[in-house]
């Protein structure tokens, strides 16, 4: 519960708060903006108060959203590897959407306002990334399932075919337009890539490799880049 003048420093007072479905509150004569949070979901309401008592309600227009992915097929993620970000539906004068909540785990419930929500789901941390606009009714758990066109790569430097991975290699990922996706440093270099085409160049003692690999989802794969060079 809050005075409705904003005070000294541009915020609202605080009056009172508690938690629980219903709170009663001793307050003094006069106008005040109660308001009451569900999760992500809110409402308020100005109420005057007299000399008696006063029985208000506030009615949340709420829902749950809970989200989850799975790959092509029906193959499931490991939890781990998944994450969603939901945003405001509607995008500012420079196209930028509002982000709501970050970083929501899969199959977690989030309690919103009624209305349409613009979500993020990332598989993995590079590139396999879907977005989707999702409606949350009032009063409903919303359950959304995205499916993912995506697999999990594995990239190592050898001298022969099914050799041993040659460490201390640099690696950097490129889509057939050429723009870098990735870039690492070590033996192996394992990522989740969205399907498509891509090319890998890896360096070793100055000397560089390339190789041509197609991602295709729900496939993951170990892609071998062969080395010409003999071991010292």
């Amino acid at each position: 519960i809050f005075k409705p003048e904003p005070g000294p420093d541009g915020r609202l007072p605080l009056v009172a708060s508690a938690q629980g479905g219903t709170g009663v509150f001793d307050l003094e004569p006069g106008s005040y903006l109660v308001h009451a949070s569900f999760g992500r979901a809110g409402a308020t309401k100005r109420i005057r108060i007299g000399n008696g008592v006063v029985n208000e309600s506030l009615v949340l227009e709420a829902g749950g959203l809970k989200l989850d992915a799975v790959l092509s097929g029906g193959v499931r993620i490991p939890p781990n590897r998944l994450r969603f970000s939901i945003y405001e539906a509607a995008s500012d004068a420079v196209g930028e959407r509002a982000l709501i909540v970050p970083d929501v785990s899969p199959n977690t419930v989030v309690r919103l306002n009624a209305g349409i929500y613009h979500v993020v789901s990332t598989y993995g941390s590079v590139n396999a990334v879907i977005r989707s606009d999702i409606r949350v009714e009032a009063g409903k758990l919303t359950e959304a399932m995205v499916e993912h066109k995506a697999a999990e790569v594995t990239l190592k430097l050898v001298r022969e075919a099914g050799g041993e991975a040659i460490a201390d290699t640099s690696w950097s990922i490129l889509t057939e337009s050429g723009d870098i996706v990735r870039e690492s440093v070590g033996a192996f270099a394992s990522m989740v890539l969205a399907e498509g085409n891509y090319a890998v160049v890896a360096k070793n003692r100055d000397r560089l490799y390339q190789r041509e690999f197609t991602v295709e989802a729900g496939r993951n794969r170990d892609v071998e880049v062969i080395s010409s060079e003999a071991e010292n």
